[in-house]
């Protein structure tokens, strides 16, 4: 079963991505800093595979008005990785060799914190893909707000909000306490979010992060933000 997801995945990679409607351009932005250890960095990779093919998230996905997404998976530190390019995914198959390319220990990303770099190149791959998204967002997650190079977060956050795009957040705190992961939340909250239903969720478990991503997700996939969607349900 192995080779042949593998098989799929260079013969994917191979095919040039079509310009295509989808509902939505999701860039996932994960934290691979030198704060993050090894162990952080795979809970991570492991963490939005488990989510991106959980039965839950597959279903938000078909309930969107084209049925599908556009997701790729981003490392950022000093320096940016694309560790899985864009794929379109509108049902268990696709996103299977979605998660699959995330199975890998290897680190692209290195050193310190570079926030408004990371921004920029997210809005970047947005815009230059072949791919025509009614929404936009970059789904950014982090331990801190320092940001040691590059531009700032201010003026990259403005460029991307003016580019139309939303930032959402997934503030990290995976060895520490509510108190400080609050605090970290606030700080997304004024100087990183942004756009139209722009939301944080927070995790401070590692148990808990898989189960947070896929919240995270579906909220994104279903256009919501966390308060409206406990009104939905009411």
């Amino acid at each position: 079963m192995r080779h042949l997801i593998i098989a799929l995945i260079l013969t994917l990679a191979a095919l040039p991505l079509q310009a295509q409607d989808t509902d939505l351009e999701l860039v996932l932005m994960a934290d691979a800093s030198g704060s993050i250890d090894p162990d952080e960095l795979l809970l991570q990779r492991r963490g939005y595979a488990q989510a991106i093919t959980d039965p839950d998230v597959i279903a938000a996905i078909r309930d969107t008005a084209y049925g599908s997404i556009a997701v790729t998976y981003v490392e950022w530190a000093a320096n940016q990785a694309v560790i899985v390019d864009w794929m379109r995914i509108d049902g268990p198959e696709a996103a299977a060799i979605f998660a699959a390319q995330l199975d890998n220990p290897v680190r692209r990303a290195l050193g310190r914190n570079a926030i408004g770099a990371a921004l920029l190149r997210g809005k970047q791959l947005i815009e230059q893909n072949d791919i025509d998204g009614w929404r936009r967002v970059i789904d950014f997650s982090g331990d801190s707000v320092n940001n040691w190079s590059g531009p700032t977060i201010a003026e990259a956050r403005a460029q991307v909000l003016a580019a139309g795009i939303t930032i959402n957040g997934l503030p990290l705190m995976l060895n520490d306490d509510m108190g400080r992961a609050a605090t970290l939340e606030a700080n997304y909250r004024d100087q990183i979010i942004g756009g139209p239903n722009a939301f944080t969720l927070p995790t401070a478990s590692r148990d808990d992060f898989a189960a947070a991503v896929k919240r995270k997700l579906i909220l994104e996939i279903s256009g919501l933000v966390p308060d409206r969607a406990l009104a939905l349900r009411d």
